[in-house]
Parts: C-alpha cells; structure tokens; sequence
C-alpha cells in the first residue's frame, strides 16, 4: 500500500510530530524515520490541520460563474464601470454576474441594458441569486418557444426566482467542475456542503460522476429536494427550503416538509436573510418538532429575541462572516443603524451556546475560507468600516468554523490515527500563522491521502 510521511509538522493539540498514511487513512502519528520508496513532506512546523470543509457552497453556479463576468463590487463600482463590461465585443451569450444596485443607484432593466449592449443576448444576475435581467437579444432567444415564465416582466427584462426555466430553455452542457476543485483544493478546502434546493437525484449522479473522475476531489454533502435519493459518491444532506419573504410560502406546508424530512432521517435547513424569513422558520421548526442538527442558513439578521429562541431550540447556524467584508459598505449604507448590531451575528452566537459552521456561499460569496476567517476576526468591510466589533472571533473560533464537522456540525474534526487523510498544511505554525489568515498559508492539500495541490513557495 502507498505510503506518505509528513514530517515535524505541528498539530492543533500542539504537538510536533510526524504524520504517517497509508492508503486514505492516517496510519500513525509520533516520530518516524521514512520507510523504503516513502514518499516524503517536511513540514518545517508548518500547522497540518484537517481539510477545511465550506458548509454553504454552489457547486454549478460557481463552475458557471467562472464563465461570466463580474457585474459588482470590487471590480465594478459604478455606472461607467458596468457599462464597460458589458459592452465588450463578441458572440453569443454574455453572462453578468454579482450585479447590485449599488453600482447604478437602481436596478438595470431591459433598456439600459439594451443602450450599453444591444448587439448581442446579455444576462445579468443579481447577486442575491434571485433575478435576471434581460436585455432584447437576450430576451429573444429567451422566449423563441413563444412561452414566458410567470417571473418574468418583459417590459423590463426582469425575471424572478426562475432559473430552472433559464436552464431548461437555454440548455448547454453542464460545466465540468474542474475549475471549482482545482480553486477549493487551493484554498485547502476537502469537502463541501453543496445547498442548492433543487438539487435532486440527476443532480446527486452529476455530482457523482464529477467526483469519481477527479474534476471535484472534494468530499461533497448534498442538500437538496425531500425526493433526493441516497447515491454512491456523495452523502445526501439536509432538505433545504429556500425562503422568500416576499412570498413565504403556506405554513402547514412547509411545517408537513419539515416533518417528511424528519421521517427520513435528514434535518432541514432553511434559508434565512431577512427578519421576517427568521421568524417564519423558527415558529415552523417549533410547530414542526426540531431534530438535533436542523439548521438555519446565513441568519444575516438575528434580533436578540430570535437568537434566544435559535438557542433553546438546538438549532444549528451556518454563517457567512466574508459578507461582512464583501458587502459591509453597502450594509452600511443601506440598513438603519439601529439593526446593524443584528448582521451576521458570530460571537453572540457563540456565548449563547449555538452551533456554528462556516459556509463561502460561493459564487454568491468569495470561495475563499481564509478571507471569510479573517473577516470574522476584524469584523472590517472592503472600505476599513468596522461592523459589529462586538461579534469578533478569535482566530481559532474562526477556523474551527472551517473545521466542523460536516454532517453533525457540533463535533470538530482532528487529526488523530485511523481518521480519513484529507489534510491540510500550512507553510506557518500556528501562532504565525494566526496573525495573517490568508489562503497563501495553505502549502499542501491532500483528498484521501493523495496530494491534490501543492502551491510554489519560496
């Protein structure tokens, strides 16, 4: 059986010592000498940690992602900006995303769209997710079957909450994800949380077969449909109900999806960005019976009383501390003062006792662990605004978000013998490395005792 030694590499209990694998499994830890044709790391010190694991990704979105353009900030700040990128020459679909107000003072429509971009189909995306907008070109090909989805205003080009009709009517083949977990295994990242509530059995195979082939060596968790089978490859995940509070869904039937869930053996986790989404989730999570490991994704706005109430239910939060950075400016601007103690709560969590794991959120978010990290320790925005100090983590709270586990996301992962070989090296230890939480820490990556990246260093 192939052998690996990692050697004098610092562990989180604080030891120094070297790391033996064989096969995908951690053979044995102490203090060794390399065997016959053993492969060889010297780890110098450097702190050799569990692979990170990022409990809130989309997988598709992000391979889709890297194919598009960037329509916000930090790479388009204005009007001017905007206009520029969408205006580039070529063929085909332009894709925009990370679009938001901000950059124009108003959302874009069709006609502004049509004035920066008329010459070929243009799709924008909001970076909530949630809408697209449609210049003519693109508005035209969109509709060729004569069909408009109830979503969709024509006159602006605006369309709601649809993409499974985009997809379906714009066909393509689905991207490989060998962009995605080439990015993730950089960031030391071994295993995500895929929340796409769409996601169902074609969905699982996809994944599946991305995996086997090596284009996503991560671990992968899928959340997804109350339908959504158990398939070789992947560990079906949470039912995921994405909220809208614009139009919430009825009660009863979202409590009778909670309690299916149950039945089956999975939690529910449930999309939470607005107060009123929160307070719809936790009175149906309390009519419906909570099951140790339900949870509540993002909790961007958690008032007092609701955070009370997240903590005598046992309800888990996966939180996304990089919007803080990522959008802490627009935060600023556009919430009242009186509810900005309430953002993206961390340490407040925390103190009263919630269960906490980190997620990028990507492509929606930064894919980057190691930025969301720092975030969470300096609680500062793009633009050096402090936002909610009081919420800040310790460094090592902050990666021990990365570091749960992910389906029982109260125990932390270590490295210990017998435990899978998806580590992560840092070229630092620990107490240098806590100073300056950044992605060119990460040295080496393994996935079931293989190297999967192995950046330059000086």
């Amino acid at each position: 059986m192939p052998a690996l030694l990692i050697r004098g590499a610092e562990l989180l209990q604080g030891r120094v010592a070297d790391i033996r694998i064989r096969g995908n499994l951690v053979a044995d830890i102490g203090v060794f000498e390399p065997c016959d044709g053993e492969q060889v790391i010297e780890a110098g010190g450097g702190l050799l940690i569990p692979g990170l694991h990022d409990h809130h990704v989309h997988v598709a979105a992000t391979a889709a992602a890297m194919g598009s353009v960037r329509c916000g900030p930090p790479g388009v700040e204005d009007a001017v900006g905007l206009a520029a990128v969408l205006g580039q020459a070529g063929e085909g679909w332009l894709r925009g995303i990370g679009y938001h107000e901000c950059v124009t003072g108003a959302l874009i429509d069709r006609e502004w769209l049509d004035a920066v971009a008329p010459h070929r189909p243009v799709r924008v995306q909001h970076r909530t997710g949630r809408m697209w907008v449609f210049n003519s070109a693109g508005l035209e090909v969109l509709l060729a079957g004569g069909v408009a989805p109830p979503g969709l205003d024509v006159r602006t080009g605006q369309l709601f909450d649809d993409d499974g009709f985009v997809r379906r009517v714009l066909g393509g083949t689905p991207p490989s994800f060998a962009a995605v977990g080439t990015a993730y295994a950089r960031f030391g990242v071994t295993g995500v949380t895929e929340m796409s509530p769409g996601n169902d059995d074609a969905t699982a195979a996809w994944f599946a077969r991305e995996h086997e082939s090596g284009a996503l060596p991560q671990r992968v968790v899928l959340a997804g449909q109350l339908a959504l089978s158990q398939i070789s490859g992947v560990t079906r995940g949470p039912f995921k109900i994405h909220l809208h509070e614009a139009q919430l869904p009825e009660f009863d039937a979202v409590v009778g999806s909670i309690q299916a869930a149950h039945r089956q053996g999975r939690v529910a986790a449930v999309h939470c960005v607005t107060l009123a989404e929160l307070v719809f989730t936790l009175a149906a999570l309390r009519e419906a019976g909570v099951m140790p490991g339900d949870r509540i994704e993002h909790a961007s706005v958690t008032p007092d009383e609701q955070l009370r109430e997240i903590a005598a239910l046992g309800l888990a939060v996966v939180v996304q501390p990089n919007f803080v950075a990522e959008r802490g400016d627009a935060y600023l601007a556009d919430i009242p003062p009186e509810d900005w103690p309430y953002l993206y709560r961390l340490r407040a969590f925390r103190e009263a006792g919630v269960v906490m794991a980190g997620g990028s959120d990507t492509p929606f978010g930064a894919a980057d662990p190691w930025a969301a990290m720092a975030a969470a320790v300096s609680r500062r925005t793009r633009g050096g605004q402090m936002l909610g100090a009081e919420e800040a983590l310790t460094p090592e709270e902050a990666l021990a978000l990365f570091l749960a586990d992910p389906v029982e996301l109260g125990r932390m992962r270590y490295i210990a013998v017998g435990s899978p070989a998806d580590l992560c090296l840092l070229a630092k230890p620990w107490q240098e490395a806590r100073e300056f939480l950044s992605a060119d820490l990460v040295r080496t990556t393994l996935i079931d005792g293989r190297i999967v990246s192995e950046p330059e260093f000086p």
